[in-house]
């Protein structure tokens, strides 16, 4: 019995939960550092935002991001006119509007037998397509400039509007094709049995269906449009046609001198209808297809 006592106890080994972990651990590391350099990309995005604001209320503003003084409206009031701000707005509107429905139509119409016939041209096609959106607007203007001239399209709104909807055309046509085809083709062959052409298929069938990705599709292109300053300073030339996006030049004096309490709140009521668009339809983002019970035997 005293042999017995006298054995030590039977120890089992920790779990490796329950071993202690370093203080410095690589994953916690890990976590630290992907954790500081989001701040830093935070901080890259949120610094100008805050200069923005801050100079938009400052009738002293300059290029430090500081609080003002005294509180001001006046930069709003100095911008808020027709011809700084109402004309320029409506031309951007008009142009970037007509453009994107422009460029949807043509994307939808192209993307459809993309996306449904099967042939060995279909995907050289989509890389050509592809390849296309990687040239700068910059290395093809000169000869657009020129082809313009000779057709009479140079200072014309819808000769400007084409042009647009033609440079983001290959991208939308690119994420249109891939929205459609998470459309089933059974719901296609359904309607081609009740008598349906390949036109009403596609405008009654796969479009309501396809909203989320017309969204996207639209807001992209109106989004790259609105911000798109080299090619209206190109092709437009009268004052009264520029859009928002070349007049804000007006905001740049001589000698280096810029106005910049002005500039900022220009630069808030220019953002204004983009964010309008985009809150009023980010609900559809979200929806996914209505496919409902559509597929179901």
């Amino acid at each position: 019995m005293s042999a017995l006592s006298a054995r030590p106890a039977r120890t089992w080994p920790r779990s490796a939960k329950s071993r202690p972990r370093p203080a410095w651990s690589p994953r916690l590391r890990r976590r630290l550092a992907a954790d500081a350099a989001l701040l830093v990309v935070a901080a890259a995005f949120l610094l100008p935002l805050a200069w923005l604001v801050l100079a938009s209320i400052d009738s002293d503003a300059t290029l430090r991001v500081s609080a003002p003084g005294s509180p001001t409206m006046e930069n709003f009031s100095a911008v808020w006119t027709d011809e700084i701000t109402f004309t320029p707005m409506l031309n951007s509107l008009l142009l970037c509007g007509g453009a994107t429905v422009l460029t949807v139509a043509c994307a939808a119409l192209a993307a459809y037998p993309l996306s449904r016939f099967r042939s060995r041209i279909v995907r050289p096609y989509l890389l050509t397509v592809l390849f296309t959106t990687c040239l700068p607007i910059t290395a093809i203007m000169v000869p657009v400039y020129g082809l313009f001239v000779q057709v009479d399209l140079v200072d014309t709104m819808y000769g400007t509007a084409l042009f647009l909807a033609a440079s983001q055309l290959p991208f939308a046509i690119w994420l249109m094709k891939n929205f459609m085809d998470g459309v089933p083709v059974i719901l296609e062959e359904a309607a081609w049995t009740d008598g349906a052409s390949w036109l009403q298929s596609l405008t009654r069938v796969i479009l309501p269906l396809m909203g989320p990705g017309i969204t996207v599709v639209m807001i992209y292109s109106f989004i790259m449009m609105w911000g798109n300053f080299f090619v209206p300073f190109m092709l437009l030339l009268s004052p009264e046609q520029l859009p928002a996006s070349v007049s804000i030049f007006t905001f740049f004096g001589n000698y280096g001198q810029v106005v910049y309490g002005q500039l900022a709140a220009f630069s808030i009521l220019y953002s204004t209808p983009v964010l309008l668009l985009y809150v009023l339809i980010s609900r559809r983002l979200g929806g996914g297809f209505a496919l409902g019970g559509a597929v179901k035997g």
